[in-house]
């Protein structure tokens, strides 16, 4: 949220920041495998308000065209309140995004890709205040240590850290005892480091088709 009052205030934009209380969405909490949809339908809801009240004809997401080969519930709920898909419409992919935004020096081209964390929990696995803050306190924290792209995914008392590429050399050779420590901090056991490391989508890959 800091990010994009800033950024917002950097291009003189009007921002308005809309309160959405997924957790208390029927069915949300329990974690479906389309748990998404739920959230996404809430907050185009209050989006579609939003714009109704100042007068705009669409409501707009950042999805692009790498985002048609993940599982994606949230399309679902996009497509049913008219959410439109700018990057995905121009036939746009992350690397597009990134090499365009570079060319016009916005300040976001190297932002690493960040997911709601609630993306960060086993499906089935009820989703609570409590456990979403740990998530993010522990994230955070490995933040603080210079890790750009990572993602700790909960599972219980283990916190099972994925990160990018260029990260693995900085935990491993240097950063090691400091990441064990925030992370029980955090309020975590045990500390696993994944060594297939991020990649967008962790938590579907125990999905089936029947899922």
């Amino acid at each position: 949220m800091r990010e994009a009052i800033k950024l917002a205030k950097s291009f003189n934009c009007t921002h308005h920041i809309v309160i959405s209380e997924e957790l208390d969405i029927p069915g949300f909490s329990d974690n479906p495998p389309n748990r998404c949809y739920y959230c996404k339908t809430e907050l185009f809801s209050k989006l579609r308000e939003v714009a109704d009240a100042e007068g705009l004809p669409y409501v707009v997401d950042g999805s692009n065209l790498d985002d048609r080969s993940d599982f994606r519930p949230g399309r679902q709920a996009a497509a049913e309140q008219g959410v439109r898909s700018p990057l995905d419409e121009a036939g746009l992919t992350k690397d597009d995004i990134r090499k365009l935004s570079n060319q016009m020096n916005l300040p976001t081209w190297d932002k690493p890709a960040f997911a709601c964390l609630s993306s960060r929990f086993p499906y089935g696995d009820q989703i609570t205040r409590e456990k979403v803050a740990q998530v993010g306190k522990a994230e955070e924290s490995l933040m603080e240590l210079g890790l750009r792209t990572l993602r700790v995914r909960h599972h219980d008392n283990v916190a099972r850290i994925e990160l990018g590429p260029e990260d693995f050399d900085k935990v491993v050779n240097g950063l090691r005892d400091e990441v064990v420590n925030k992370v029980k901090e955090a309020g975590y056991s045990y500390v696993a480091l994944d060594l297939q490391g991020y990649r967008t989508g962790a938590m579907n890959e125990v999905l089936t088709k029947d899922s």
